[in-house]
């Protein structure tokens, strides 16, 4: 998994009051724990774009006033009309403890359910999953050969080695639903299978 380094100072001071400052000022109240005490800390909101908005998943190299952390994203807090992140939360990990982090999914082959007209539905983009940092994958590939119409791929189908799938195993990841037009094909192909039969009856 590819990591996204991102620049941060100590904050002096913590509150509603000293949140507010910090935001009218372009920047995010950030704070890590995991390893030893919590960091409270700032980075500029414009450097999350590349981290966040996006669908890929990546760890952080946090450098905090020369002070090197490895983390991830635990959680993050965005302003309901703006979008704009009110608050990140980061845990702190290393290279011989497990680390839970969703894992975005990539679909690959052809289905023959789409190839019949079926229409694609991926219903999970992101798989959690539990594994060390040198088993992190930037993605999990999902096979959809076999797809046929009605049919799904659910996690209890798919392996990834040395990592744990957190998701349920009955959850679709993908799906080849019926389309109104493979529908009226069908119904059209029927009608005139029905008027054949219908026609030899006759003779």
């Amino acid at each position: 998994m590819k990591v996204i380094a991102l620049k941060g100072a100590v904050r002096d001071r913590v509150g509603k009051s000293a949140n507010k400052q910090l935001r009218s000022q372009g920047q995010v109240p950030c704070v890590i724990y995991g390893k030893g005490e919590n960091t409270h800390f700032a980075v500029y909101q414009a450097d999350f774009k590349n981290l966040v908005y996006t669908p890929n998943t990546y760890l952080v190299q946090l450098n905090i006033d020369g002070a090197t952390k490895l983390a991830k994203i635990q959680e993050l807090q965005f302003h309901p009309t703006s979008e704009d992140i009110l608050h990140a939360d980061f845990y702190e990990v290393d290279g011989e403890s497990p680390v839970s982090i969703a894992v975005p999914v990539k679909v690959v082959g052809n289905s023959p359910g789409v190839r019949a007209g079926g229409k694609l539905q991926l219903k999970i983009k992101k798989l959690n999953v539990s594994g060390l940092i040198g088993d992190l994958p930037e993605f999990i590939e999902v096979n959809i050969d076999a797809l046929e119409i009605g049919k799904s791929v659910k996690v209890g189908e798919i392996s990834v080695d040395n990592l744990t799938l957190l998701d349920s195993e009955n959850n679709s990841i993908v799906s080849c639903i019926v389309t109104r037009a493979a529908k009226s094909a069908a119904g059209a192909s029927a009608a005139e299978g029905e008027e054949e039969a219908a026609e030899e009856a006759a003779e």
